[in-house]
Formats: C-alpha cells, sequence, structure tokens
C-alpha cells in the first residue's frame, strides 16, 4: 500500500465515502452532503481516507466532519487536512472557526482553538445543524482565528 496520500476538494461523487467515514467515526452526518462543496477529502490509492468541512457563515464558519479512517490514523493525514481546511476558509473570506467537540479538546487546542462559551458563537453559527442538535449539548465549544 503507498503512503501517498493528496487531499482535494470534495465532489458529488465523495459523498458516500464522506458520510461512511463520518458516521463509522460516531460523528453527526446531519449537514453533510448539504455542505459538501466546502468539505475536503484525503485520498490514498483512490481511497477516501480522511475527510474535513467547513460550514461558511459570512466570515465565520464552523469546521466540522473532522475524520480519518482507523487504519489510517497516526500517519499526519488529520493534520494535513485542517493545514488545508484552514488555508480553504482563508481563501473564502473566513476569519473566526467554531467548532464542537465531545472527545478531542486536547487536539483541538494543539491546532490553536480555544475553549468558548456557546453564547459567544455568533447566531448564524448557531443555527447550522451541527450546533442546532446534531451535536450533544455537553460538546465543548471551541473557536480560533483563521
Amino acid at each position: 500500500m503507498s503512503d501517498i496520500v493528496s487531499i482535494r476538494r470534495a465532489t458529488a461523487a465523495d459523498a458516500e465515502a464522506i458520510v461512511s467515514l463520518v458516521r463509522d467515526a460516531n460523528l453527526a452526518v446531519r449537514g453533510v452532503v448539504e455542505h459538501l462543496e466546502t468539505f475536503l477529502v484525503a485520498e490514498r490509492e483512490l481511497r477516501a481516507v480522511g475527510a474535513i468541512g467547513l460550514e461558511i457563515r459570512g466570515t465565520d464558519a464552523l469546521l466540522r466532519s473532522a475524520v480519518v479512517s482507523p487504519d489510517a490514523r497516526g500517519s499526519g493525514i488529520g493534520t494535513s487536512l485542517v493545514t488545508a481546511v484552514l488555508d480553504l476558509a482563508r481563501r473564502e473570506g473566513v476569519r473566526t472557526l467554531y467548532l464542537l467537540t465531545t472527545s478531542a479538546q486536547g487536539y483541538w487546542a494543539r491546532q490553536g482553538f480555544t475553549l468558548v462559551s456557546r453564547e459567544v458563537v455568533p447566531d448564524d453559527v448557531k443555527r447550522s445543524k451541527e450546533f442546532a442538535g446534531a451535536c450533544p449539548a455537553s460538546a465543548a465549544a471551541m473557536v480560533r482565528l483563521v
């Protein structure tokens, strides 16, 4: 098996693979397909091994569905996806990224995110499917400037 991984914008043909990765990681699937145009896919040997997406709300965005398949974890794909999605956010005019996490606060802190009260999250972001119920109320909100 090749170690070469490419990261590219998702297409409609990637929807099933992304949803499968997200579902297998026990992450919220609602809203993924609606925002497919701002998802990235990590691909190895023509197989999706990771994904990450943005729900863009003006100059704010929700980072969501960051996932790497179990057989590809520990190889730097997650970090590469985060770097690529930050670049995408900049190109799309996003200034502030928010996310929700139930178990990866430490990982996201190492990526420059800090904990924030849900009350300070902009209303547009809070209206996303993830904030509006797809992610549990116990999930921590985090933020970082792009």
